[in-house]
């Protein structure tokens, strides 16, 4: 099931992971993209085999990015869900006190990039004042893009930005109705060919890092039941680590984008399930202070980990 906005909504009123105060959970609900840690989790059957002898099923529904995946788990529609560092920033700026952070996974700040044609004159980011570049709104590139014209002594006013999904954004940018694409793995490793160039990753950039955020509502429920959802994730990461080649062929087979491209994306990205800690905490604090500051967001957000 293939979630919008409106559909996370009805489903908030269809089924509830907390149905009452003081009351067990009987279903938790994931969220999940078709190029994610949770995918593979789902494919493997974990959670279910942990949660199982809690008395305690599980439901997925899958979101076409973070954003919209965040939105329904700030409405109270899933539970659980999995995305880039940039995307809970903005959810919880614009619906306060919905989210809270799990953990997190390692950086791969070679795992998005943006990208300009091949004969493009652009040949270093100052060339990008004036031009036009397409990103998905709210998403990890936002931040991504933000920094990387920070560090070339521009700003977004500097450029002409147009928010645009990725796969709205390939065409416009074969089309050549855009200049360039900020675009992270693996939409970013499937547009590469002999007409594309890199203009610069996000390496010393940022970090790029996958969080995986829980509700209110599973955050309350008792720590054995989160710390067997934690176990399941972290041994989702410890088997991808392991088995990169099924790796990419499920996320092939679920995106539908060549092997060739899954493969060249794994091979930038590492799994491994890490608690939240202080440094992260940090780290999610300084993306949203810098979207504060550059009037992204309208006040800078808490970022609340699960303790």
């Amino acid at each position: 099931m293939r979630l919008t906005r409106r559909d996370a909504m009805k489903l908030t009123c269809a089924t509830a992971f907390f149905p009452e105060p003081g009351r067990a959970a009987t279903v938790l609900r994931i969220g999940y993209q078709r190029y994610s840690t949770l995918i593979i989790t789902k494919h493997l059957g974990l959670m279910e085999k942990a949660l199982a002898p809690h008395g305690i099923t599980v439901s997925w529904a899958e979101f076409v990015a973070g954003p919209q995946l965040l939105q329904a788990l700030a409405a109270g529609a899933i539970d659980l869900g999995q995305t880039g560092d940039a995307p809970p920033v903005f959810a919880e700026a614009a619906q306060p006190g919905g989210l809270v952070y799990l953990g997190y996974e390692p950086p791969a700040p070679e795992a998005e990039a943006i990208l300009v044609r091949k004969d493009s004159a652009i040949r270093q980011m100052a060339d990008l004042r004036g031009m036009r570049i397409a990103l998905n709104r709210g998403s990890n590139v936002h931040w991504f893009l933000l920094e990387a014209l920070r560090h070339a002594g521009l700003g977004f006013h500097d450029v002409h930005v147009s928010y645009l999904t990725p796969p709205a954004a390939r065409a416009a940018f074969e089309n050549g109705h855009i200049d360039a694409w900020a675009i992270w793995d693996p939409y970013f490793s499937s547009a590469l060919n002999d007409q594309t160039r890199i203009l610069t990753t996000a390496e010393g950039i940022v970090e790029n890092r996958e969080f995986f955020l829980i509700s209110k509502a599973l955050a309350q429920q008792p720590h054995d039941i989160v710390a067997v959802v934690s176990r399941a994730i972290a041994q989702t990461d410890a088997w991808a680590m392991e088995n990169k080649v099924q790796v990419a062929a499920l996320f092939s087979k679920e995106t539908g984008l060549a092997l060739d491209a899954i493969s060249h994306a794994l091979s930038t990205r590492s799994f491994g399930f890490h608690s939240m800690d202080q440094a992260m905490i940090d780290d999610q604090t300084n993306v949203a202070k810098g979207l504060k500051d550059s009037g992204l967001i309208p006040y800078l957000p808490a970022i609340t980990p699960y303790r």
